[in-house]
């Protein structure tokens, strides 16, 4: 390693208006332990989900609940709408992309009616996770915060 290489580093930036939280403060244990990895979580003010990242869209699940998104550097990061939303089988979810697409951070991907999702009695966090965690050196860190779609969220160094 050089004195000059230079770090490989992937900016994230919020998915939606709202609160940007810990994923610990997730009211759901597979996320707030983090069995499905790191990231960070967004409580949505409204139904507009752009892209937490640039990169190459993978799975998108039948369900519109969740999709996966590569990076440049090689992060799998999986944005997940909402808590138990995948029985909702679809229904409060419109998705703009589809596998294969590369999209820019901040770049509409989908809606997600917080309505419909609170009627049925489920909870509306949308989690950035990044599921291939042994890709990532330094997680970074950030503060809990109001945020607008597309504001920086958080910079995690990759290996």
């Amino acid at each position: 390693m050089g004195l000059f290489s230079r770090k490989k580093i992937d900016e994230f930036v919020s998915p939606a208006n709202g609160e940007l939280i810990h994923l610990d403060k997730v009211n759901d244990p597979v996320f707030s332990q983090k069995l499905m990895g790191d990231g960070f979580a967004v409580k949505p003010s409204d139904n507009e989900i752009v892209a937490p990242i640039s990169g190459v869209i993978g799975t998108v699940f039948p369900t519109k609940h969740a999709l996966m998104i590569t990076s440049k550097n090689g992060l799998e990061i999986m944005l997940h709408l909402g808590i138990d939303t995948v029985e909702l089988n679809g229904q409060p979810f419109e998705m703009f992309v589809q596998e294969n697409d590369t999209v820019k951070a901040g770049q509409k991907l989908a809606t997600m009616d917080l309505q419909k999702v609170l009627d049925s009695g489920k909870d509306t966090p949308i989690m950035t996770i990044i599921t291939n965690s042994d890709a990532v050196k330094d997680m970074g860190n950030f503060e809990d915060k109001s945020v607008s779609a597309g504001d920086k969220a958080l910079e995690i160094t990759v290996n």
